[in-house]
């Protein structure tokens, strides 16, 4: 197992006023030859969007969308009808397919912090999708919650609510911890690809990286530390295990992805 940090001073970033972004890959002003994609991950934008602001009406096709929900509340509508607001623990899935539209505002008099996140589908042309799912403190406390996984994996659910992973068309599985101080967690990679990243929960900065603290080990060359915003590109073989563990003085929230 090999690993490449992607430290959080190094993520391209913007503070329009109403929205304060991240991007972890290229995107929009922000553009990276050395960081486009990832297997099949292509965005991860870590936004805070300001009350009463946010995306008007956009179109988007051939990509598979999920908002993660860290805090505040996300109104999400779109050209299949969908109408929701989304608040923390809750996972939106939108399957673009061969096109929809869409808005996402801040709903409430907070502003909301999410992750947006896409992948690119196995299959190409498919009619639209919409699902959600939430997933509770208590379920991600010291172990993983299963968030997102590939739409023809056993046990997963294609429909609009249901309990259990957001199905995905693409060949990513997403999981989530909210890790204790002195905890430690570990995942066996399935596939070659792995991403792991700490969420920014303490606000928004755009200096080195601060908050909570994660020790990530597996890999030749020893253990990396990560803070809040910072990632890290993981190369395994199926069956290589990965330890997650909280070395800093406050819970940390860290996502990782398992994907080709």
């Amino acid at each position: 197992m090999k690993f490449a940090p992607r430290h959080s001073t190094e993520r391209g970033h913007a503070d329009h006023g109403w929205l304060k972004t991240f991007h972890t890959f290229s995107f929009a002003g922000y553009q990276d030859p050395h960081h486009m994609q990832y297997g099949c991950l292509r965005v991860i934008n870590e936004d805070r969007v300001e009350p009463t602001r946010g995306f008007g009406t956009h179109a988007h096709r051939e990509f598979e969308i999920f908002s993660y929900i860290v805090s505040g509340e996300l109104e999400h509508r779109d050209s299949m009808g969908n109408v929701e607001v989304m608040k923390r623990g809750d996972l939106q899935m939108t399957s673009a397919g061969k096109g929809i539209r869409h808005s996402e505002h801040t709903h409430g008099p907070k502003p909301v912090h999410f992750l947006q996140i896409w992948s690119m589908p196995s299959t190409r042309g498919l009619s639209p999708q919409y699902f959600t799912r939430h997933f509770s403190d208590e379920e991600k406390k010291d172990g993983w919650a299963h968030v997102v996984a590939p739409v023809d994996v056993e046990g997963v659910v294609e429909k609009r609510e249901a309990p259990g992973p957001a199905p995905v068309h693409s060949p990513i599985d997403l999981y989530a911890t909210l890790l204790s101080q002195g905890t430690k967690v570990s995942h066996n990679f399935a596939r070659q690809k792995g991403y792991a990243h700490v969420v920014q929960t303490s606000g928004y900065n755009t200096k080195e990286a601060s908050g909570a603290q994660v020790r990530v080990s597996g890999a030749e060359g020893g253990a990396l530390d990560l803070k809040e915003g910072d990632g890290v590109y993981i190369m395994a073989a199926p069956g290589e295990e990965v330890v997650v563990e909280n070395v800093g003085d406050r819970v940390a929230e860290v996502l990782l992805f398992d994907m080709e």
